[in-house]
């Protein structure tokens, strides 16, 4: 069973959701020890080390074969953070092969066709991670 991930970068955190493929082209979520991940000081290299470490071990203890990063504006109101930079790029650069960046109109138009109901083992927060995965998956 292939195991995808689905991130939202938000602040100096990595939010995730990991889904399991049924098979039959739904999925069911993975429960996780860890649900996010934070960059504690982006200005200091053994906190991005840190950060590095925790994203490797995180895919490879859940076995993450695709991840899929809701993309962040690059101007604008609702810009991304420096941060947020660069933890995407410390995830690209990870040990998972496929790292695809999904962006927002493509989640809100997945959402508007289909029925989006959150599974109820998700916090809140995670929504955003998991309509993430959903929406790559179903590409």
């Amino acid at each position: 069973m292939s195991k995808i991930c689905g991130i939202e970068l938000k602040g100096h955190e990595a939010i995730f959701t990991v889904l399991e493929n049924k098979g039959d082209d739904s999925f069911a979520v993975k429960a996780v020890d860890k649900k996010k991940i934070s960059l504690k000081d982006s200005e200091n290299r053994e906190c991005i080390k840190e950060f590095k470490k925790e994203i490797n071990e995180f895919f490879d203890t859940n076995d993450v074969s695709k991840i899929y990063i809701k993309k962040r504006n690059k101007k604008g109101d609702f810009a991304g953070g420096a941060d947020t930079f660069k933890m995407e790029a410390i995830i690209q650069d990870s040990d998972v092969e496929d790292v695809i960046l999904i962006s927002s109109q493509a989640i809100s138009s997945y959402q508007k066709k289909n029925d989006a109901d959150m599974p109820s083992e998700l916090n809140k927060y995670q929504h955003n991670a998991y309509l993430t995965a959903v929406t790559g998956a179903k590409k």
